[in-house]
């Protein structure tokens, strides 16, 4: 058959796919339009064989920084980062002695980085403590602001460039504050008055890092901030609320965990992912009290805090679709606490809020690590671009098919890599399994490598804008191969 006629065919299958979808009383697609899609759930997914979800590992990387100053100390931590154009910027709680939340013993400092390695914590010259002000603190006496500042880069289009960046911040008795800075150093608070406060402790506990951003997706501010849940709410957990300005915001509603078990979720780290923004990610502290590992003999050594010597946390990753539903689709841990003893004590191991681009071809995000030593410091780890997880097929191959979609676009793009051995193959079908003529497996061109965004090709036609708005489905077969995100585009 020749190129013209199969045209003609296709545009034949494509009208009467049309007729069929409109016949169907309560038939769905998935409208992808050119987002791109990162198979961290099975939102896609039709049917699987052979094939897994895998949960990526991080690679460790530089240890970036360290609580060495006098206001810091081994009690710092609520970590975030901001990567804002040319500069990583990272916040951090100071606290130079144990239970001393909420106190004036508590300040908010600042250190940025041009390349997200190399650090420097800036003499500012804001705040005088200890009888100077050559210090890296933002934010001092001010109780309880510092326990758990929380600053975005606000991205929504008409925001004032005095408010380019907002913060949140507060515990259960004040309630939360907000605040506002032109360039992410000079702070101001916005308002006299809570933007959010409850009567229950179980509520709106509010005792750690609350994780508010811009979504471009939803066009709103979302809120993720801690309280208790379960069935005696024993669990340390989420709740989510919006608002159209950030000062009214809707009533809170508690994340749904699925079909997951209860865990104690501290920090939730809930932002959207840089390169899929519909897509929120959760690389959070799952804390794991009375969890005893170590010996008296090595808690002494390491010189931890008696009182942070019993409990242990461990890293876990969850995903949302700009929803009230945590996708809990992986249990197991993300990144274990490492050799050697240190990292096993209470609240160590805990994420940094923010993921951020490194290069074409790998992103970061950072961790808090040997919480209450004197060693306490932030570790740098690496991750392939969109490589939370993927698809992955082992040496027999596998297959998938995913369910109707529609897209915008006129290509083809697929994040992947393969062994030597191993391969990808598509083929498109319109929405009852049916192979589209010239976008059969047979004309395909096989992919092999390792890439990041390759478009896909069927004997030489890569051009699918004769296909936009059709329902269609796509089938995989792969070998030896790791799928880890699709976009038309």
């Amino acid at each position: 058959m020749n190129q013209h006629n199969s045209r003609i065919l296709i545009l034949i299958c494509i009208l009467f796919s049309l007729f069929i979808s409109q016949s169907i009383e309560g038939e769905e697609f998935y409208h992808l339009a050119n987002r791109k899609e990162i198979f961290v759930d099975n939102k896609l997914i039709s049917h699987m064989e052979n094939l897994t979800f895998r949960l990526c590992e991080p690679i460790p990387a530089e240890k970036v920084l360290y609580f060495d100053k006098p206001w810091e100390g081994k009690f710092s931590g609520y970590i975030t980062l901001i990567h804002d154009k040319d500069m990583y910027r990272l916040y951090y709680r100071g606290l130079p002695v144990s239970k001393a939340d909420g106190s004036t013993s508590e300040s908010t400092c600042y250190a940025e980085s041009k390349d997200g390695i190399h650090f420097v914590k800036p003499s500012l010259g804001l705040f005088e403590v200890n009888g100077a002000r050559d210090n890296n603190i933002i934010l001092a006496n001010a109780p309880p602001f510092s326990h758990n500042f929380a600053p975005f880069l606000d991205e929504k289009p008409d925001v004032s460039p005095e408010e380019r960046y907002k913060a949140v911040a507060g515990t259960f008795d004040s309630g939360l504050f907000p605040f506002a800075s032109p360039d992410g150093i000079h702070w101001r608070r916005l308002s006299d008055k809570p933007i959010l406060k409850g009567e229950s402790w179980e509520d709106f506990a509010f005792d750690s890092l609350n994780a508010a951003f811009w979504s471009t997706y939803e066009q709103k501010y979302v809120l993720y901030f801690r309280t208790w849940n379960g069935p005696n709410r024993e669990y340390r957990w989420v709740s989510r609320t919006t608002s159209n300005d950030f000062f009214n915001w809707e009533k809170p509603v508690v994340m749904d965990k699925g079909n997951a078990p209860w865990e104690h979720i501290y920090t939730n780290q809930t932002i959207p992912y840089f390169n899929a923004p519909h897509i929120y990610i959760s690389i959070c502290a799952r804390f794991v009290p009375g969890c005893k590992v170590l010996s008296d003999e090595e808690i002494k050594s390491i010189g931890v805090e008696l009182n942070y010597s019993h409990d242990c946390s461990d890293i876990i990753f969850m995903s949302s679709r700009a929803n009230n539903i945590y996708n809990r689709f992986f249990l197991n841990a993300f990144l274990k606490p490492e050799y050697p003893p240190e990292n096993w004590v209470s609240r160590t191991n805990y994420p940094a809020r923010g993921i951020v681009p490194i290069n074409e071809y790998q992103m970061a995000f950072y961790v808090h690590k040997n919480y209450a030593q004197d060693t306490a410091h932030i570790q740098r780890y690496l991750l392939r671009i969109d490589g939370f997880s993927c698809i992955s097929a082992g040496y027999d191959e596998g297959s998938l098919t995913t369910i109707p979609i529609t897209f915008t676009g006129n290509n083809l793009f697929l994040n992947f890599a393969t062994s030597a051995t191993g391969y990808i193959l598509i083929e498109i079908q319109d929405k009852d399994g049916n192979p589209l003529p010239g976008y059969e497996f047979k004309n395909f061109t096989l992919l092999k490598g390792n890439r990041i965004h390759f478009k896909a090709s069927w004997k030489g036609i890569d051009n699918l804008s004769q296909l936009q708005g059709i329902p269609i489905r796509l089938s995989i077969q792969m070998k030896d191969a790791d799928l880890y995100a699709i976009q038309f585009n």
